[in-house]
């Protein structure tokens, strides 16, 4: 998929270039939603589900006009003994669906939790983004700041990945344990 040209980017005077001084040398990727975007997500789910995919997760969310439950792969974060979740595709709709529930469930494997959710600001999210960035390789694209940007860096790029502490909400349904994997 071709890097986009954002022309409504914060800092970019609508041009869609980085000004000099800002973060990051290239454009970061818009993500895009589509029949492609899917199918991936389909394929990473199973794969998610079968415990094939090291650090993900299923995340699933209630959806907030349909009720229904949505289900999308996605990578935790442990940063200073808290877990964490990140959006590295910007507001999209488990964010919208997330936010309005306050609730999201991971799963891996056979192994359920709930948990309680708090959006951070800019500030608490940069560290975390940071670590991100560094662990889930394959969203790099999506972030103007490189993984060894300064925090600082991350800061600035905060409002476009939405970052939610999670907070368990009950013991894991089926065995009585936290889910495995979240390392702190």
């Amino acid at each position: 998929m071709p890097a986009t040209e954002p022309s409504q980017e914060p800092g970019t005077g609508g041009t869609g270039r980085q000004e000099r001084g800002s973060v990051g040398s290239r454009p970061a990727r818009q993500y895009r939603p589509g029949r492609g975007r899917h199918v991936e997500n389909t394929i990473m789910s199973a794969l998610v589900r079968a415990g094939l995919v090291p650090r993900s997760y299923l995340l699933t969310t209630q959806g907030r006009k349909t009720g229904r439950p949505r289900t999308n792969p996605v990578v935790p974060v442990g940063h200073d003994g808290r877990r964490w979740l990140v959006a590295p595709y910007g507001p999209v709709s488990w964010v919208h669906n997330a936010r309005a529930a306050g609730r999201v469930t991971l799963t891996r494997r056979r192994d359920t939790r709930e948990y309680a959710i708090r959006e951070v600001a800019p500030e608490e999210a940069g560290p975390i983004l940071k670590r991100y960035v560094r662990i889930a390789t394959a969203t790099r694209r999506y972030f103007l700041a490189a993984k060894d940007s300064p925090v600082e860096d991350f800061v600035t790029e905060a409002d476009r990945h939405p970052v939610f502490e999670l907070t368990p909400v009950d013991e894991n349904r089926q065995t009585g344990q936290p889910a495995p994997g979240l390392s702190r």
